[in-house]
């Protein structure tokens, strides 16, 4: 019954996206209105098509329907509640129905924000290229990476289980969600992009109606790369929490394409500038979110993270180079309108930062996808495998990353057009003396070498920078009567949070990689000894047995703390390390594993320890980035006034020339 119910929501969700596809195309092509305000039935059924399978993939995890393949290899009877919930993520085919469950989410969300406008060209472009999406999407579930596939042959009495690595921690419910909602969330904004390039209309309102889009989207890829360097860290036992491993620099590189986008955008609502390259940008951040997939999900690469060989790859490579050859070929095709009406005045403005801010992104992208491309090019046309480790990777972003920082600080500072001297003196002053002190305090504190101190210094005054500016809002608004915490909500406030919390983060991406300790002690339950100035006492160590799996677990206190680093061993597969963790967020973690022991617990043991500190900053950093966009994304009072979108386009003149806005007065804020 699940597998039934399953293919017909697949099906109902495949018919129903292709119809609308084909519907919303006659009625653009005949111009027939009513066919355009068929498109919500289309969603309708997409909704509950999705919504079915999804159920039915559930339903089947939860009551152990081994009778579906995919139940069979990623279930069992002894998987814990949590883990039967999320095993529908856990491998190829149930990842795709999650993709296609949230890019629906999605498209129905769109759908309803536009509900009174179904008739508006753009608009129903814009939900045709969504429906393509889903069409793909569907059509992969409904052919090469169908979930509903049923056993062959006897139903098994017991599946294999999911993989033990997705069963060994919490954050597996969050991190592929909230990474998905980042992945997928890019649709909205590309297709919106594609629709204006098709209509021609060219000005700047409809990135105003996709500006929210693309924060939220670029919020939940934040956290979710923050929740996988985190589930790295906790669970597989290296004592990282990231190694330029392929598949996270899959997630990487949509985050930098979409991060430059959100900053040059301001200059194109403000200027009419960089037309040609924020749609590029755009199709760039779309492109590289179905590279990540086609890494992931077609066996290319080998990582802890990617799914197992498939079949999927042709077709994915194939779905990435029409998204490229339409996004690339519209630009072109539009290029003698997508002229910008002026230039930037001075390099010494806000926008001459913002343009160096994205050069400075876009080389960083540039850098991780050479070198995560590159050995798949040498494998296919060479027959050679070869590797692109750290210190590539770190030779090349490092010095990167302290420019973006010196330009974190600079450009919120900066005027627009152009900036006299008095003027930086007077903004830059406070900042600039933050970031002396904070190496100077540093340098007594006994830091040494250049690179954390000049990672320190530069975040002092970033964050210097960005708390003036919040220090400022926050007056303005108790003046205004609105409130202070007004001072905190608003695109540009926002982004001041964002910009706090990437200073957090760089403090303590500087300060573990620069002083963490590693070494290894043996000892026998009773036994001390001290690593780094911690005190390490085993107490004892036991053998355990679980419905899951069996192992070694220690009583480990460290500086008190009590901690359990085990060795788990499920079926199948032996030996995966469950680490202990003694957190603090002024001195650092003390991360402890089991290198080896004796069978059943006994006799003396081997432990990984690690001592690294201001590795909890790292995590609140990351959730204060998500959490500042999630405040970028809320309008601020000025701008909920009289900017609300009529029924209707609306043209207004821009340098010389019509342009259409999708709000009322003008296209630009």
């Amino acid at each position: 019954m699940n597998a039934l119910l399953g293919q017909i929501g697949v099906a109902l969700g495949l018919v129903s996206a292709a119809g609308g596809v084909l519907g919303l195309a006659l009625g653009l092509a005949l111009h027939r209105d009513a066919l355009l305000r068929a498109a919500p039935r289309a969603l309708i059924g997409l909704v509950a098509g999705v919504l079915l399978a999804t159920g039915a993939m559930e339903h089947a995890l939860l009551t152990h329907d081994f009778s579906l393949s995919y139940v069979a290899n990623n279930n069992s009877r002894q998987t814990p509640l949590l883990y039967d919930i999320t095993g529908m993520w856990s491998a190829l085919q149930g990842s795709i129905l999650l993709w296609a469950l949230v890019l629906t989410v999605f498209l129905a969300a769109v759908g309803w924000r536009f509900r009174h406008r179904s008739t508006d060209r753009l608009v129903a472009w814009a939900t045709l290229v969504g429906l393509c999406a889903a069409t793909f999407f569907f059509g992969l579930m409904a052919g090469p990476a169908n979930p509903f596939v049923t056993v062959s042959g006897t139903v098994p009495a017991n599946g294999l289980g999911p993989n033990p690595l997705l069963q060994d921690n919490i954050l597996i419910a969050f991190h592929p969600v909230f990474l998905y909602l980042g992945y997928v969330g890019f649709t909205v904004p590309f297709a919106f992009a594609v629709a204006a390039l098709i209509t021609g209309r060219l000005g700047e309102g409809w990135l105003i109606e996709t500006r929210r889009w693309t924060v939220v989207a670029w919020a939940f890829l934040t956290v979710g790369i923050v929740m996988g360097a985190w589930w790295s860290y906790q669970v597989l036992g290296w004592g990282g929490f990231w190694a330029w491993d392929p598949v996270e620099n899959a997630a990487l590189l949509p985050w930098l394409c979409a991060t430059a986008y959100l900053h040059s955008v301001m200059v194109q609502e403000r200027r009419g500038l960089l037309r040609v390259w924020n749609l590029s940008l755009l199709v760039a951040t779309y492109a590289l979110t179905i590279l990540g997939t086609f890494l992931t999900r077609s066996g290319v690469i080998q990582s802890v993270h990617a799914f197992s060989d498939s079949g999927l790859g042709p077709v994915l490579l194939a779905y990435l180079g029409l998204v490229v050859a339409v996004g690339v070929g519209l630009i072109g095709w539009r290029g003698d309108r997508l002229h910008s009406p002026g230039s930037i005045d001075s390099p010494v403005s806000r926008e001459g930062a913002f343009l160096v801010n994205n050069l400075l992104f876009a080389a960083f992208a540039a850098v991780v996808l050479i070198g995560t491309v590159f050995p798949l090019f040498v494998s296919a046309f060479d027959h050679q495998e070869i590797t692109v480790g750290a210190p590539y990777y770190d030779s090349v972003t490092v010095p990167i990353g302290f420019a973006l920082l010196f330009f974190m600080a600079v450009a919120p500072v900066l005027p627009w057009r152009t900036a006299s001297e008095g003027v930086l003196r007077r903004r830059l002053a406070v900042p600039a003396w933050l970031g002396l002190a904070v190496v100077v305090a540093c340098v007594i504190g006994g830091v040494r070498g250049f690179t954390p101190l000049a990672a320190f210094g530069l975040a002092g005054v970033a964050g210097g920078s960005a708390l003036r500016q919040l220090v400022l809002a926050t007056a303005a608004a108790r003046r205004s009567g609105a409130g202070a915490w007004r001072g905190f909500v608003g695109r540009a406030n926002g982004g001041m949070v964002v910009h706090l919390g990437i200073v957090v983060v760089a403090c303590g991406l500087a300060a573990a990689s620069s002083f963490g300790h590693r070494g290894t002690v043996v000892l026998r339950p009773g036994q001390r000894t001290t690593f780094e100035g911690h005190s390490v006492h085993l107490l004892a160590t036991r053998s355990f047995t679980d419905p899951n799996r069996n192992g070694v677990i220690a009583s480990v206190v460290v500086d008190g703390a009590l901690l359990h680093p085990a060795i788990s061993n499920f079926p199948g597969q032996e030996g995966i390390g469950t680490p202990g963790i003694d957190s603090s967020f002024f001195h650092g973690d003390v991360y402890v594993t089991i290198n080896s022991a004796a069978p059943g617990g006994r006799g003396a043991i081997t432990l990984g320890l690690i001592d690294q500190p201001m590795v909890m900053w790292l995590w609140i950093g990351g959730f204060m980035t998500g959490f500042g966009a999630l405040l970028a994304a809320v309008p601020s009072k000025r701008r909920r006034r009289g900017t609300e979108p009529v029924s209707a386009p609306v043209a207004v003149p821009s340098a010389g020339r019509e342009t259409t806005a999708l709000v009322a007065g003008s296209g630009r804020r």
